[in-house]
């Protein structure tokens, strides 16, 4: 087995994040901002504004209150971007286990085992995710799109579904849920 090299800006940084994971942080999943941020996606259709609310969204989702999570978080997400799998697992994982009730950092380790081909185990922590924060809708839609993968039409539907409930007016959504229909519907012919 192949030994990863961590580099010691990395490592310092896990460290640092293992010696405060007893802190009692609150997550950004509990920000008191996100409910007036989903009633808006709820209640507008304007493209821009959306977009613009989905975006204000997922910043809160990606704060933190502990800076070494933060700076694990954005080191995770620049390592899975210049396609560092190892490392940005390494990473991710050190983040749920030191913070396991922070969503954000389910929600990334979700997104790298897809990317991985690890779809159960993508699957296991988008449900985490959703535990977390049951309106995450880039973990819904994750979700869809990996039983779409997987093949499992209803599962996907149902996925689609939740999200269109959770963002009623996101074109994607709208548009994937008609895609699995139509499969469906072809797939009962």
């Amino acid at each position: 087995m192949k030994q990863l090299k961590i580099p010691a800006q990395l490592a310092t940084v896990i460290f640092g994040l293992s010696m405060s994971a007893t802190l009692n942080l609150h997550a950004d999943q509990n920000d008191e901002r996100l409910n007036g941020l989903f009633e808006q996606l709820s209640l507008v259709s304007d493209p821009v504004v959306l977009r613009a609310t989905e975006n204000q969204i997922w910043a809160i989702w990606l704060e933190h209150r502990n800076a070494d999570v933060q700076q694990l978080l954005t080191l995770g997400t620049e390592a899975m971007n210049r396609r560092q799998l190892p490392e940005a697992l390494l990473i991710f994982s050190q983040i749920v286990e030191n913070f396991p009730n922070f969503a954000e950092g389910w929600n990334k380790r979700a997104t790298l085992y897809y990317l991985v081909g690890n779809t159960d185990a993508s699957i296991e922590d988008i449900k985490r995710t959703l535990e977390l924060e049951p309106r995450h809708f880039g973990a819904l839609s994750g979700l869809g799109l990996v039983y779409l993968q997987q093949g499992k039409l209803a599962l996907a539907e149902k996925a689609f579904q939740r999200l269109i409930t959770v963002h009623p007016n996101s074109p994607s959504a709208q548009e994937n849920l008609r895609l699995v229909r139509e499969q469906r519907a072809v797939n009962v012919i």
